[in-house]
């Protein structure tokens, strides 16, 4: 039993697959600091048209509430474009997970448009709505180009709940710049909803807050800086069993770059696919036997109970104000 399992009264087990989330490869443009995969520009890892099928096949099989799509950034990934379509014409909810800057790469001048009329709901990463910030994580003229981004989705009706398209959603995703937990969603919801509306007009459905899991390049910056020990121990002492009920792999599967079946992505960094009792490939799919798997857990796994919890999806309960 791990620490994980231990603080958590035993193993987890899965309720359903309600989410099929497909990580479309590792190439990205930019290369962030606190990237759980290490994505970048040199990353070649990709999915191949022989495993999209594959995905969209089970896709249709399974009709999952949503189909959630990531990378690195999706949109460098060829694939994305056809994956879309046939989720699109297959009836099948779609969003994908995008840094918004991929947005402006060579090839990419008509995606705005592409999104929109497959109605692929989006979550963009903006890890904070002051440009010093973005820049000490993303480097120079992130910021910038993220907010033309949003503006211009913002045009195309992304963003407007109640006042157009409402699967035209997008929703801002918050990660710390350090070695401490995000604060609560919903009062940052209305820090990032006040400044980015004062300072640029923006508007947006919804802020998720994810805590840093300690993997990756944000992984490897603790260990550099000595704080690795410490921002795991501040892990386990906020272990909030509130959190476990929804814990985002009881509901979902994660589909790697190669086809490999996961509990989530951060699973797929640590090479820990489903449990053995369960398909391990998505050539392998079978719903009824993914419903009800185990889910493979680790100390990583604290991370998504910490304080109000962590998901893709953001915090799990309302973490409330501390009074001043």
């Amino acid at each position: 039993m791990n620490e994980f399992e231990r603080l958590a009264g035993g193993h987890i087990q899965a309720l359903g697959v309600d989410i099929m989330q497909v990580n479309l490869g590792l190439r990205c443009n930019q290369s962030c600091t606190h990237c759980h995969v290490q994505a970048g520009p040199e990353r070649t890892e990709l999915m191949d048209e022989a495993t999209m099928a594959l995905v969209l096949g089970a896709a249709q099989a399974l009709r999952p509430r949503l189909v959630d799509i990531t990378g690195g950034a999706p949109e460098l990934c060829p694939v994305l474009r056809p994956l879309l379509d046939g989720l699109f014409h297959a009836g099948l909810a779609a969003q994908v997970r995008t840094n918004l800057t991929a947005l402006f790469e060579p090839g990419q001048e008509d995606m705005f448009e592409f999104y929109r009329a497959r109605k692929v709901g989006l979550v963009a990463s903006l890890p904070c709505y002051l440009e010093e910030n973005v820049r000490a994580m993303r480097g120079s003229g992130v910021y910038e180009r993220s907010v033309a981004a949003l503006r211009r989705l913002n045009e195309l009706g992304y963003g407007q709940a109640g006042r157009g398209d409402d699967a035209l959603t997008i929703d801002l995703v918050y990660n710390p710049g350090g070695a401490f937990l995000p604060p609560g969603q919903c009062a940052l919801e209305a820090d990032y909803r006040r400044e980015l509306l004062a300072r640029h007009g923006l508007v947006f459905n919804r802020l998720l807050t994810i805590a840093n899991m300690p993997l990756g390049r944000f992984g490897e910056g603790l260990r550099r800086s000595g704080q690795e020990a410490g921002y795991r121990e501040l892990l386990r002492q906020s272990f909030n069993p509130a959190t476990l009920d929804g814990l985002m792999c009881r509901r979902q599967i994660n589909v790697g770059y190669d086809g490999a079946l996961y509990d989530c992505d951060f699973n797929m960094v640590l090479g820990l696919r489903v449990n053995h009792a369960a398909p391990g490939h998505i050539r392998d799919f079978d719903a009824d036997l993914l419903r009800g798997r185990l889910v493979m857990t680790g100390p990583h796994c604290l991370a998504c109970t910490a304080g109000g919890g962590s998901s893709c999806g953001g915090e799990l309960v309302a973490v409330q104000p501390t009074a001043e």
